[in-house]
């Protein structure tokens, strides 16, 4: 058996990660298990679509399947998977910080352009 890279792998990873519906329902199972059904009605998607995210998750590894009688409930697989997705949040914090104090530097110094002008 070939062995992968430790990149390789990590960028299979966040590739699995990549669509918005599986984030989605990592982030509604942060707050503990859901049936299906309940994944359904916070997530707008078509019911195959959300088997096929959710089967992909569970393949992974990121996500567990119980079956309660005729109901499916998923879970997180473990606190990392939360880990994960509080890091991301903060990496988009930072992000989205250092965006909006660039937007006022530049509003500041259009103004001050401006004000240039006016004299």
């Amino acid at each position: 058996m070939n062995s992968v890279p430790l990149y390789e792998a990590k960028a299979e990873l966040f590739r699995l990660l990549g669509h918005p519906v599986r984030i989605r329902v990592l982030e509604l199972l942060q707050d503990g298990p859901m049936p299906v059904r309940d994944l359904l009605a916070a997530i707008e998607v078509e019911p195959t679509g959300l088997s096929q995210h959710l089967a992909v998750l569970r393949r992974s590894g990121m996500v567990t399947a119980q079956r309660d009688g005729a109901t499916v409930v998923y879970a997180l697989s473990g606190r990392k998977v939360a880990g994960l997705l509080r890091a991301a949040r903060e990496l988009l914090a930072e992000k989205l910080t250092g965006q909006h104090e660039l937007l006022g530097e530049l509003l500041a110094d259009q103004g001050e352009r401006s004000g240039d002008h006016a004299s």
